[in-house]
């Protein structure tokens, strides 16, 4: 625990984590929030999956270059002006579905409402980079990161759908957009950690997704969305065969505790093996933990695999950022965060989309495949790749293909 305290105890640190908190939690909440939404709007399941896989894709497609200008231009003068944009169309989507519009345009707007959605977190690893670069500490405020997403994917889902059951998802979604608001503009606000931005400096020549290793990261952690989507298809509609629907939150809630668990531990350990090496390993642990819960046939097995399955995920996720720092120059960092944090986006829409397919055709059970399949194949992709996660030496790193902005 010291090490956490070590790194909590930087000047300044809470100051920009305390706002971007309360920014985060909302994330968890948009793409439930816009299902739940346009369901109540349309009457349509379908037509609700296609409003969240909108925003979803649209979220990881647009989130790193966002990124791009937040490197170059400086977090606040790209957060505020698409805070405001996502405060217009979230607005939107809501007056929308209210009056029952059409299909097509509400999952327009949802698409609108996910491309503007403030990368925050993405941000916040940035301040940390910038703060603790070059220190023992930063892979310790990484796994603090990775247990921040956690709980917020553990408390957000709660209080949506407690809200939309007391009142509608209306409301839910205003509480949301309420608290994104309210937290992006303190952290922008707040300069504290931030990089100063680099208007001209060094940028990939060809774009950042084709320097060293962040294809095959991003790649990586689209598996590891994956398994967050199907999970949630699989432990939603297997429990409902088995008629105890309502055992699927506090099961799904088991995953996301022990990935703070696991995150916890994971960062309190000084490691003597290489970070790619932990990545690949980690991968392969995570294919073998998910595939338990395909021999998982009552409620105690399926807490107990689901539990396994979350111990594994947030040490795999903090390496791969842990990785991307170190292989991508200070001035494309931001963006090169949002490349992951975009991976598990639409790796979760992706994830959820297959599930749903495999659970219309052959059955709930069939849905908890998808997990170890991608990640299993994530697994043998980076042990084939692995020299291309490691630094080149300085001399060579600095004559990487970059050029001017």
């Amino acid at each position: 625990m010291k090490s956490y305290l070590d790194v909590l105890a930087t000047p300044g640190a809470w100051r920009f984590l305390a706002p971007a908190l309360v920014a985060r939690l909302p994330y968890a909440m948009l793409q439930m929030g816009i299902l739940l939404l346009v369901q109540w709007s349309t009457g349509s399941y379908g037509a609700a999956g296609v409003a969240s896989a909108a925003a979803a894709i649209s979220q990881a497609v647009i989130g790193p270059q966002t990124g791009r200008l937040a490197d170059r231009y400086g977090q606040p003068r790209v957060l505020l002006p698409q805070v405001t944009v996502h405060a217009l169309a979230l607005g939107a989507l809501l007056a929308l579905a209210a009056s029952h519009a059409s299909i097509a345009l509400l999952v327009l707007t949802a698409a609108l409402t996910g491309a503007s959605l403030p990368q925050v977190g993405a941000m916040v690893r940035a301040r940390w980079s910038h703060t603790l670069g070059g220190s023992g500490k930063l892979g310790t405020a990484f796994a603090v990161e990775s247990i921040t997403d956690e709980l917020t994917f553990t408390l957000a889902p709660v209080l949506l759908v407690t809200l939309s059951t007391l009142f509608s998802p209306v409301v839910a979604l205003v509480v949301a957009l309420t608290l994104i608001v309210t937290g992006t503009v303190v952290f922008a606000l707040t300069r504290v950690g931030a990089p100063e931005p680099m208007p001209v400096k060094v940028r990939a020549s060809k774009g950042v997704l084709r320097l060293r290793g962040v294809a095959l990261l991003a790649l990586g952690f689209l598996a590891m969305g994956s398994v967050f989507g199907s999970m949630q298809v699989g432990i939603t509609s297997y429990t409902a065969q088995l008629g105890v629907p309502a055992v699927a939150g506090p099961i799904y809630a088991t995953f996301s505790g022990a990935s703070v668990l696991g995150g916890l531990l994971y960062g309190a350990i000084r490691w003597r093996v290489s970070a790619p090496a932990r990545l690949a390993w980690g991968l392969a642990l995570l294919a073998a933990a998910t595939s338990a819960l395909m021999f998982a046939e009552s409620v105690p097995l399926l807490y107990g695999a689901a539990g396994l399955a979350g111990l594994v995920i947030a040490p795999v996720i903090i390496t791969g950022y842990t990785i991307i720092e170190r292989l991508t120059p200070a001035e494309v960092r931001t963006e090169a965060f949002t490349w992951l944090t975009g991976g598990i986006g639409l790796g979760l829409a992706t994830g959820a989309a297959i599930a749903g397919q495999l659970v219309d055709r052959f059955g709930p059970s069939v849905a908890f495949v998808v997990p170890p399949l991608m990640t299993g194949l994530a697994a043998v992709l980076i042990v084939t790749r692995l020299r291309s996660l490691r630094p080149l030496p300085e001399p060579a790193a600095h004559h990487q293909a970059v050029g001017s902005r």
